[in-house]
């Protein structure tokens, strides 16, 4: 491992201020922390679109152990402001390895804070809650650093949507990858067509939607709902997809209004993470922030339909409300916290799931849903 010399100092909004050594990029950043219990993944964390604006402190204490390579990237570049670990390894091991995380980030601009206790961190987080800070190569002052964070926006003040989706529609053709050959799979022939609304999806869901045989065009998120009503009625689209994205859903006012007309219009849809809370509040039950979040790929939630326990990837700070089964069933329950994790919807065809079928985390135990879109589009 390289010797360190680059400190990094830490304020967090609660007071605390840290030291530690950088390995990523020299910057001072603003963003909200939170903690990931994943124990592999960070790249696919780092290139998810649903953590810009996020610090992401790792509670695995080993990373960079196998590098970066560019088949793992869950979108073009990096989105979280920054990622923090206990210990930093530079030398890589893994024969799939094209570079270190570390030149990584510093290619993509991105803090790499390390040389930190992250157990204290994530015991601070559990107990105060997700919060804002600031990390800075540049400034040691902690006054400083305080002032600039208290006039700094907060992550819900921030439309992060219109920066991580896509400025222009596209095909996207690519299936799963092979763990066995290491490569992608052929796309199978798609038997029914759909359109992805982009909040800032993950490569690998329009993966296994292919995958699940439909084909997949993905479009910004300044969508135009009467013309997806108009394709779905001349069946140019069977269906409509709602992605996962960062930041506070209630921020999303024109998509929410848009969402809202394909509802009345009764187009198939299936949402994932920020997708599933756009449909609970465009059907009129707002989200509410968790404390700290659900972040990791080791998370239990029961399929009430079957009675099995699936072991889920999560990432989101906000939920949907308790009373949305005023209008929908509950399919899905998270048992760390019984939060609601899936809902199907009584008088439309539309469900979706709060956790992320896609990640593997079982490994393949939440793949089944994709198909289930396929069967709702098909009846």
């Amino acid at each position: 491992m390289k010797v360190l010399t680059k400190k990094v100092w830490l304020y967090f909004e609660n007071g605390t201020f840290l030291e530690a050594h950088s390995f990523g990029a020299e910057d001072t950043v603003v963003g909200e922390i939170v903690f990931n219990t994943s124990m592999s993944g960070y790249q696919e964390v780092m290139s998810d679109p649903s953590y810009a604006g996020q610090f992401v402190t790792f509670t695995m204490p080993e990373i960079g152990n196998v590098g970066v390579n560019s088949q793992d990237m869950e979108s073009k570049s990096a989105h979280a402001k920054g990622m923090i670990v206990r210990k930093y390894q530079d030398r890589y091991s893994n024969f799939r390895a094209e570079a270190s995380l570390a030149s990584f980030l510093k290619e993509q601009n991105v803090m790499g804070i390390c040389d930190i206790d992250t157990r204290y961190i994530t015991k601070m987080l559990r107990k105060e809650g997700a919060m804002m800070m600031i990390a800075s190569t540049e400034i040691s002052d902690k006054e400083e650093l305080k002032n600039i964070l208290a006039q700094s926006p907060r992550i819900e003040d921030i439309n992060y949507i219109e920066q991580v989706s896509t400025k222009t529609a596209y095909k996207h053709t690519q299936s799963t990858y092979d763990y066995r050959e290491f490569d992608y799979n052929s796309a199978p022939t798609p038997e029914a067509n759909i359109a992805v609304l982009d909040f800032g999806v993950k490569r690998n869901i329009l993966n296994e939607l292919v995958n699940a045989k439909m084909s997949v065009e993905v479009i910004p998120n300044n969508f135009s709902a009467e013309n997806l009503i108009d394709r779905y009625n001349k069946k140019e689209i069977d269906g409509v997809f709602l992605s996962n994205g960062p930041g506070d859903p209630l921020v999303l006012k024109k998509e929410q209004e848009e969402i809202k007309k394909l509802i009345a219009a009764k187009v198939p849809m299936f949402g994932i993470c920020l997708g599933h809370q756009l449909l609970s509040i465009s059907h009129g039950y707002d989200t509410y922030k968790l404390k700290f979040g659900h972040h990791g790929g080791n998370h239990p939630v029961k399929n009430i339909k079957t009675g099995l326990v699936e072991i889920t990837a999560q990432n989101h700070n906000y939920n949907v409300p308790q009373n949305i089964v005023e209008v929908a069933e509950v399919t899905h329950l998270n048992l760390f916290d019984n939060t609601i994790e899936g809902l199907k919807y009584n008088n439309a065809p539309i469900f979706s799931v709060q956790h992320h079928p896609e990640a593997s985390p079982g490994p393949k135990e939440s793949r089944y849903i994709f198909n289930e879109f396929l069967s709702l589009i098909k009846r």
